[in-house]
């Protein structure tokens, strides 16, 4: 079950509204990586998670902690809209409030549609979708998205942070921004011990490593001109899985000929050699 608590994780007051900021700011909630997409990510894993016990219970942690992070940001967004449109957009265009507040770059939807509060959407108005959350069920593949999810967050909350000379909304931020470093953190503990305990191992999955062509699992092709890309670790020496080691091919030549066409329904009318009735 959930609780509620009605306090904040941390304190979320800018020191004057800002209504062209909030849309900026609904980026973190709504957004591909935002703090909603993170929420029902972690959570989502944490209830696949067949694996009762210390995973299942990091994974709903953070979920839950997600959340937190979503009420703070919508709270921040609801102030940063205090007297808007009224008062914002009288200052831009007086003869046209919804016009100022299109001119002046807030976000429509904060007035028509919320009643000056935070929308689930990202800062263009899209509406956050199910969609970009990933929960597998493979702790190992999961745990690394995670990793990459945290990064993405706390890059785009950088560039927000940068945005604002509010000191109400960077202290905020500056709480977020240390969550996300310690999130990623976890996450790459998370992937190791996973590894330490036999649980999972590289390449992901591990199980159906019997049944891959082995003549092919560890070449890099040269499908580029020039060779930049043999300059890396990555094109000779030993495999981080361990099992191996890399090799460059510098010309790769395809493993089969050009593929024959498959004969076409006439009645579906496509364009074949000879004309309409391929003759």
């Amino acid at each position: 079950m959930f609780y509620h608590y009605k306090g904040l994780q941390f304190e979320a007051s800018p020191e004057r509204p800002d209504p062209v900021f909030a849309m900026k700011l609904q980026e973190l909630i709504g957004g591909h990586w935002g703090e909603m997409t993170v929420a029902m990510q972690y959570l989502f894993q944490g209830w696949n998670c067949r694996i009762p016990g210390k995973y299942k219970d990091l994974l709903l942690d953070i979920g839950t902690e997600e959340l937190a992070h979503v009420e703070m940001l919508s709270t921040m967004v609801a102030k940063l809209l205090e007297g808007a449109p009224a008062e914002a957009t009288a200052r831009a265009c007086e003869d046209d409030p919804m016009l100022a507040a299109i001119v002046g770059g807030m976000n429509p939807q904060h007035s028509i549609v919320s009643g000056g509060g935070p929308v689930l959407a990202d800062s263009a108005g899209t509406p956050w979708s199910g969609k970009w959350i990933v929960a597998s069920g493979n702790l190992l593949a999961d745990f690394r998205v995670n990793a990459a999810a945290e990064g993405q967050s706390k890059l785009q909350a950088a560039r927000v942070f940068n945005m604002t000379d509010d000191p109400g909304v960077k202290e905020m931020l500056r709480f977020n921004l240390a969550r996300d470093t310690a999130h990623q953190n976890i996450w790459l503990a998370a992937i190791e011990e996973l590894k330490d305990e036999g649980l999972e191992y590289d390449p992901i999955p591990a199980g159906i490593l019997d049944e891959e062509n082995k003549e092919h699992d560890h070449t890099l092709w040269n499908l580029s001109a020039g060779g930049d890309s043999a300059q890396g670790r990555w094109a000779t020496g030993q495999r981080p899985d361990g099992r191996g080691s890399f090799e460059y091919l510098d010309s790769p030549e395809p493993l089969a000929p050009e593929p024959t066409p498959p004969t076409a329904d006439p009645y579906l009318y496509a364009t074949v050699p000879g004309g309409p009735n391929g003759s």
